[in-house]
């Protein structure tokens, strides 16, 4: 009964629930007020993203009378379980190791794509032309993205396997082992090996959380929101909290994978210091890359991503099996 009940807290709490979704919402909203900017206008306040919510929650909800309305009412529900969940076991290095040392970096890759397969269900349930358009991109685009995540994973959990010798059959898929592992022998993301590894993650980013150049299934000037077209209300506001907690788990795994060292052993500070590590992270390979850059067509997406990051995953899958 305790464990559940801890294991409930976390996924309240911390850090899934409440800090998950503050880190998420404080991300979106200074990367729209940085892009801004950028782009020489003012921007919104941080709080836009709190501000957009609480308006969507007192919105009526619209369902479509030619939806398919269990699915249309389930996706949202569904997107936002599962990042919920996968929220939970992102580590926070110095303060949180993970629910019950549960975190294995398979089950986190198998939570990673369900807020795109949310979309999916959304759209193709909407009964709107633009939401079948949508899925269909939004499939293409996360069989593409998924597969240097994948290569990145086993590269990672090869090499830090391969140092601990015995103890492992060759890969060790235990994220808490992994940070730990790294804190004593020093960040994968400074070690030659793993470079081409932390280039390929970097590129995942935007491609996984649907921005520039890779917002094609949701291209409002030529989609209209696709598979979001027909949502709103607390619907819509669903989907907006679970692309808060997606950003919270992305940033969180690559601090975890690459970049988990502390810098005290008091867990105030180790918490300050990995949310300017995300606020960094999303800075580099969100906020930059999607303001100096258009939109890719879906055949450029997905050329891109199957030669490019799979080709810098797959070097540092060489190089870890050479070692």
């Amino acid at each position: 009964m305790t464990d559940t009940l801890l294991a409930i807290l976390h996924m309240a709490i911390f850090p899934g629930g409440i800090f998950a979704l503050a880190l998420g919402f404080f991300c979106k909203g200074l990367d729209r007020r940085v892009e801004a900017r950028l782009q020489r206008r003012v921007g919104p306040p941080l709080i836009q993203p709190w501000l957009d919510t609480a308006k969507l929650l007192t919105k009526e909800t619209m369902i479509p009378k030619t939806a398919c309305r269990t699915a249309f009412l389930f996706a949202p529900v569904f997107g936002f379980t599962g990042m919920a969940v996968c929220a939970a076991f992102i580590p926070v290095p110095g303060v949180y190791s993970g629910l019950f040392n549960m975190g294995d970096l398979l089950v986190i890759f198998y939570l990673l794509p369900i807020p795109a397969m949310a979309l999916m269900l959304g759209g193709s349930a909407s009964s709107s032309p633009f939401g079948a358009l949508g899925f269909s991109r939004e499939m293409l685009l996360m069989l593409a993205y998924e597969t240097p995540l994948l290569m990145v994973l086993l590269s990672v959990a090869m090499l830090v396997g391969k140092n601990l010798g015995a103890e492992s059959s060759g890969a060790e898929f235990s994220l808490l082992k992994i940070v730990a592992w790294q804190q004593e022998n020093g960040s994968l993301g400074i070690n030659p090996a793993m470079i081409p590894a932390l280039l390929a993650y970097l590129i995942f980013l935007p491609g996984t959380m649907g921005v520039a150049p890779f917002d094609i299934a949701e291209a409002e000037t030529e989609l209209l929101e696709g598979p979001l077209l027909e949502y709103g209300g607390p619907l819509l506001a669903l989907f907006t909290v679970t692309s808060a907690f997606k950003t919270f788990v992305v940033l969180g795994l690559g601090i975890a994978l690459f970049f988990p060292g502390t810098i005290s052993s008091w867990w105030p500070v180790n918490l300050v210091w990995f949310v300017l590590k995300c606020l960094a992270l999303m800075l580099l390979a969100l906020t930059l890359v999607k303001s100096a850059t258009g939109r890719f067509r879906i055949d450029q997406a997905f050329r891109f991503y199957v030669t490019i990051p799979v080709a810098l995953a797959l070097c540092s899958l060489v190089l870890v099996w050479m070692m």
